[in-house]
């Protein structure tokens, strides 16, 4: 990252994050989001897209190891999406229509191709009998419970995905049930494709069991998933833990801490193969419409399963964000990744131990969120 772009991005976010406290803001709060609805379904999307400049001037034009701002140096959309929801009465759906290049990525390794089962994010019916305690029901295709960064850009806190968001799943195909316990304790169960799958690549199915405890302040999942990941084999199970702690203390600044730990056995013939990541993250709301996240990330791909070579990847991600208004914000984003291995991709054919790129982010949206 050469000074004069660092220095650039430091000014922007101190004008972006630093006002004067103690004073009104020239523009009163925003409003709650309006309840977009025709009869018993709501609605809700947004549009997403971005300019992302990379220092190292990549010849394919990608940003490496990134799913979310994948073009380097153009302008580029991210993603569309139109939901449709129904809450449960007992009897409820979900389903997400989605266009842009995030949802090729998110669907690249599904053995269903990318034809059609790209444009259909999630879609799902639950089932919640009114004297079943909370008991719920879901089955279809949905988004993983696993990680601490949701996949729409307004719902998290950074414009780009982590590692342990990029390397984890995305969404599985089949059935779950979640049950509170008790008013803060929630459990759940997942019987699966896999990972990332709507059509399975085995005969084998993927368990998950989930828990959540939830208070004001302090918040703890944890998300265990296992089962044959491998294509035309049930041998060698996949093994994956994934717990998020995440610390509120005040209405202006929340935290959390997300471990994960993978074992692919039989990975390599009679050889397996783990990983152990973690990232930690602090959320601070600076004004009404600004705020200032900064996350780093350790990734130890140690037998090299997950990214294709052995390595030890980190990152650090600074983001500035201003809300004009309700359904419309905006995030200027510089991110600095580094291996200990040559892995990013520079120049024509060249690669490097780091890559740093600064993106501009711009997401429109309306519904509740």
């Amino acid at each position: 990252m050469t000074p004069r772009y660092l220095k650039a991005l430091v000014l922007f976010t101190v004008a972006l994050t630093c006002q004067v406290k103690g004073q009104a803001p020239a523009t009163p709060a925003p409003p709650p989001p309006p309840v977009w609805s025709a009869g018993a379904i709501d609605f809700s999307g947004l549009i997403d897209g971005y300019y992302s400049f990379n220092a190292n001037h990549p010849a394919s034009q990608f940003n490496t190891l990134r799913n979310f701002e994948v073009k380097a140096n153009q302008f580029s959309l991210n993603m569309t999406k139109l939901s449709m929801t129904h809450a449960a009465d007992p009897v409820g759906f979900t389903l997400d229509l989605g266009w842009g290049r995030a949802w090729q990525v998110f669907h690249a390794t599904d053995p269903a191709g990318t034809d059609i089962i790209q444009y259909v994010p999630q879609a799902y019916v639950s089932l919640k009998p009114k004297t079943w305690g909370g008991f719920q029901f879901d089955f279809g295709k949905f988004y993983t419970s696993a990680g601490a960064e949701l996949t729409e850009n307004n719902l998290t806190w950074t414009y780009g995905r982590g590692y342990l968001y990029t390397n984890g799943p995305y969404y599985h195909f089949g059935a779950r049930i979640n049950k509170p316990l008790t008013e803060h304790f929630a459990v759940g169960f997942q019987l699966v494709n896999g990972w990332n799958n709507v059509e399975d690549n085995n005969s084998g199915k993927t368990m998950g069991v989930t828990t959540a405890l939830t208070t004001k302040k302090v918040s703890w999942f944890n998300n265990y998933y296992t089962g044959p990941e491998k294509t035309g084999s049930n041998k060698g199970w996949r093994n994956f833990y994934d717990t998020v702690l995440n610390l509120n203390p005040t209405d202006r600044a929340n935290f959390y801490v997300n471990f994960d730990y993978g074992k692919e056995n039989l990975a390599f013939g009679n050889r397996d193969a783990t990983w152990v990541a973690i990232g930690v993250a602090g959320h601070f709301q600076t004004t009404e419409h600004t705020a200032l996240t900064a996350r780093y990330e350790n990734y130890d791909d140690r037998d090299g399963f997950i990214t294709g070579q052995a390595q030890a990847l980190n990152s650090f991600t600074l983001t500035g964000e201003y809300k004009w208004t309700q359904g419309l914000l905006s995030r200027l984003e510089y991110r600095r990744d580094w291996s200990d291995k040559p892995y990013y991709e520079r120049g024509f054919g060249g690669l490097s131990k780091n890559q740093d790129t600064i993106t501009l982010g711009f997401v429109a949206y309306f519904g509740p969120h």
